[in-house]
């Protein structure tokens, strides 16, 4: 019995964290543009994983998509073109390797958070399968094997979504506190926190169903100690002495008649 509470308790944290995990995703405000040491802000910039905008004092807004996920910034592009093979694979390397450094981040995220949320949605279809409280799944050590390993792919979910907000805002933190950084400066944005929450939700649930296992195992034993006896259980009942049966009709005397 204390095992199914424990599952359905971890059922419904992982869902909840899998719910708040797949809902980062459409969230606009992933980093909000900074008012720190502005008197006056006349517009508001903020970004996600698929587009960046920018919020006037009048509450309209303007957003722009991000370019193709192949595509090199234009400055690298444009530079000038190359003669020898070599020199042309040498700037190719480069040009690659400052993209990934300057844009790789964002396609990392995507991947971590579409890679969590998938994981989510499996690691809640094992759990269904896995609980007691469900008529699908075969026996009990099938059970319990098929929640470990939705434990697991909780657990994997979580991790995923977490180092996907960590490694967005470890980029935000890292340009903030840069002094040679003159761009937009941001800060972190709401739906880092919610992420992280999910992550959190997702990982402890998993966990719970883990330890499940361990539950289902510790079967019950009876030991048969054999029928007890109903002269026995009379012998026990009366303080040990043993149960004579008499003839009733010995058992009453003349005088009872008089």
């Amino acid at each position: 019995m204390a095992s199914t509470a424990s599952e359905i308790i971890a059922f419904m944290v992982s869902i909840s964290g899998w719910v708040l995990v797949s809902s980062t995703l459409p969230t606009d405000y992933w980093k909000v543009s900074t008012i720190d040491g502005t008197v006056i802000t006349t517009a508001t910039y903020w970004a996600n994983l698929w587009k960046a905008c920018v919020t006037d004092s009048t509450g309209v807004s303007n957003c722009k998509d991000f370019p193709s996920m192949l595509a090199l910034d234009e400055n690298l592009a444009n530079d000038r073109p190359c003669k020898l093979p070599s020199l042309c694979m040498r700037k190719i390397n480069k040009l690659w390797l400052l993209f990934m450094l300057e844009k790789g981040y964002i396609q990392a995220c995507r991947g971590l958070m579409i890679a969590a949320v998938s994981l989510g949605f499996f690691g809640s279809i094992f759990a269904l399968f896995g609980m007691k409280c469900t008529k699908v799944g075969g026996s009990d050590k099938a059970k319990a094997k098929i929640a470990c390993l939705a434990g697991i792919v909780f657990i994997l979910s979580g991790l995923c979504s977490m180092t996907g907000c960590s490694l967005y805002a470890n980029k935000i933190t890292t340009e903030f506190f840069d002094p040679l950084f003159v761009e937009q400066k941001y800060e972190l944005g709401a739906a880092l926190f919610i992420g992280w929450a999910g992550a959190s939700l997702c990982i402890i649930g998993g966990v719970i169903f883990c330890f499940s296992i361990s539950d289902n195992n510790k079967t019950p034993r009876y030991t048969y100690n054999g029928a007890t006896s109903v002269m026995s259980s009379r012998t026990k009942y009366h303080g040990g002495e043993d149960f004579k049966t008499t003839n009733p009709s010995k058992q009453f005397d003349k005088n009872a008649y008089v």
